[in-house]
């Protein structure tokens, strides 16, 4: 299994660096220019803003594995602040860099549950996540139910998504589980490589297309502290998603609610201590 790893890790690698090259390498068609563009609309970091950054995500992991100290899973965060969670799961995907812009335009972080193998074909948006300072968690390999499979294969679906991922950024320390599905098996695991998982207390239904005065209904419906909103940015059409956001990212301002990352929201009010464990959920 090991040599395995270690050989799927190098195949990713190769990858990666060729997927590098090809972005940044010196071409002159206007496809080519429009790509490198995409690259730096979000500018880098100063060093002071780097460490900065540094800081933070040092915060925020330690106030997961604070919450991990008591609980394996959480639904939505504490009630006594004015902060909710937009979460997006499925991607990377043909819209994800359209969200992130979106996102980017309103000031807002996010957190993407990302499926390891749709980094082979849509990893920019993942890129495009990490430097805009959003969080990108783990959401399986490859999208199964992991509550129809063996210890070995939850064990693989984990690992080889974290190992995609930390080809480009830090290593995930949240996971959804898809569909919602996940057992006691499930937990073991995301015990052994040290992942909080991440479930939602509202769900926006965003994959079936309801229309965009839908979802942003449903979003804020919902929308109270502590909030974590489920919505997607791949597995399908996600132009309604993207065309929302303006309008909920308004109304939960209005409300005088901030979106922010799960871990951050974690850092500033988590989960108070005695909840119950969830059982599985339906959703994406």
């Amino acid at each position: 299994m090991f040599r395995r790893r270690r050989a799927a890790a190098a195949a990713i690698a190769v990858a990666a660096i060729a997927l590098l090259i090809a972005m940044f390498g010196s071409h002159s068609g206007p496809n080519h220019a429009s790509h490198r563009a995409a690259l730096i609309k979000v500018p880098a970091p100063s060093p002071s803003e780097a460490e900065q950054q540094a800081q933070l995500l040092r915060k925020e992991s330690q106030a997961i594995d604070s919450v991990l100290a008591y609980t394996p899973a959480v639904v939505s965060g504490g009630p006594t602040g004015n902060e909710v969670a937009l979460t997006f799961d499925d991607g990377p995907g043909p819209y994800t860099e359209r969200l992130v812009a979106t996102l980017n335009g309103l000031h807002v972080k996010a957190t993407f549950f990302a499926v390891g193998s749709q980094e082979r074909y849509f990893s920019q948006g993942t890129l495009d996540e990490l430097r805009s300072g959003d969080i990108v968690g783990d959401h399986t390999e490859t999208h199964p139910m992991m509550a129809s499979l063996s210890p070995h294969d939850q064990h693989e679906e984990l690992f080889e998504q974290m190992a995609h991922i930390e080809l480009l950024g830090p290593r995930p320390r949240l996971f959804r589980p898809p569909y919602g599905s996940f057992n006691a098996t499930t937990f073991r695991e995301l015990h052994h490589l040290h992942l909080l998982m991440i479930l939602w207390s509202v769900d926006t239904a965003d994959y079936t297309m309801p229309g965009v005065p839908t979802i942003v209904q449903r979003a804020l419906a919902g929308a109270k502290p502590g909030a974590i909103i489920l919505m997607h940015d791949a597995g399908g059409d996600r132009s309604q998603t993207i065309a929302a956001l303006p309008a909920i990212v308004k109304g939960l301002r209005t409300r005088g609610l901030r979106p922010v990352t799960v871990p951050q929201l974690l850092l500033d009010d988590p989960p108070p201590h005695g909840q119950p464990i969830p059982t599985s959920l339906a959703g994406g």
